[in-house]
């Protein structure tokens, strides 16, 4: 009796160590590290922002602002015509986030439904084999059709926008329609249903997950973009904010606190989406990766 009492706890203790998660300090050490290069920068662009003149060039970036000043916000705002940028920028990428949903999702449900016909398997590797090809390499191709087609505008950029984004899109789509059971389709289709409101009814519905996340990868693409903007757009008035921030960056002279008051400006909102969405993102990549 004493010796099978003995085993008990014994087992107990053995049982708790096991279901205990041990630390990986090497990856946390780096994964700190990682974040470090993120969050320092970021903390130095807000200090800096509302810091006055005087205090962004005392040599101290990392010096908390004091007294806090927003002069550099009203400086920027005027100097950089913010809100016509920030207009620019949010057609812009709606149209692309709209866009890259829409025709992701339709090209990727033509494929996976038609798998067995040549010519959608065929494109469907012609998508994913446009995923290695740089914008760099076609820039001076796309400026020049853009331009005769009077596309050198922010539509054209959005446009452009979709139009490089949908191998990505087209490969998160198709995953994620190949977890969908065929028979849901087949019984909509016995009720008289067409090909059109089968997927505008059930299965656009059913890709709300990997909608949101091909919209917030969308949505940091396009609103960040430079390269884009900057070759299409034929007038140098409605750019979207990135490059209007390239573009009157010699005008900041030693004004710091007016520079980083128009940067932090700029990225704000993609902060601020991505942090509210961050959670879509991993929800929708886990179940297409489950599924």
């Amino acid at each position: 009796m004493s010796t099978a009492t003995a085993t008990k706890p014994a087992k107990a203790a053995t049982r708790g160590k096991v279901g205990q998660e041990r630390t990986n300090w090497p990856a946390t050490v780096l994964l700190l590290l990682a974040a470090l290069t993120v969050l320092v920068p970021l903390y130095v662009t807000v200090s800096m922002a509302f810091k006055t003149t005087e205090q962004a060039t005392d040599l101290n970036a990392f010096s908390l602002p004091n007294p806090f000043s927003t002069s550099g916000f009203v400086e920027a705002w005027a100097l950089t015509n913010f809100p016509r940028a920030f207009l620019v920028s949010t057609l812009v990428t709606l149209i692309a986030v709209a866009g890259s949903i829409v025709v992701s999702a339709m090209a990727s449900y033509a494929i996976v439904r038609n798998w067995d016909r040549k010519l959608f398997r065929y494109s469907f590797f012609y998508l994913l084999a446009a995923m290695f090809i740089p914008f760099p390499v076609v820039a001076l191709p796309q400026v020049r059709l853009t331009g005769i087609l009077g596309l050198d505008n922010y539509v054209g950029v959005a446009l452009l926008t979709i139009v490089f984004g949908l191998a990505f899109n087209c490969l998160l789509f198709t995953t994620f329609l190949r977890s969908i059971p065929l028979e849901l389709e087949e019984s909509m289709r016995m009720d008289g249903a067409s090909t059109w409101q089968t997927f505008w009814q059930l299965i656009f519905p059913l890709l709300a997950p990997m909608a949101a996340t091909v919209g917030i990868f969308s949505f940091l693409g396009s609103w960040n973009d430079f390269m884009m903007p900057s070759l299409i757009i034929s007038q140098p008035e409605w750019q979207t904010i990135p490059v209007v921030n390239s573009i009157f960056q010699t005008q900041f002279s030693n004004n710091y606190n007016v520079s980083f008051a128009s940067y932090l400006m700029a990225m704000a909102p993609a902060i601020i989406v991505y942090l509210f969405s961050q959670r879509w993102v991993m929800s929708g990549l886990t179940q297409g990766a489950i599924k």
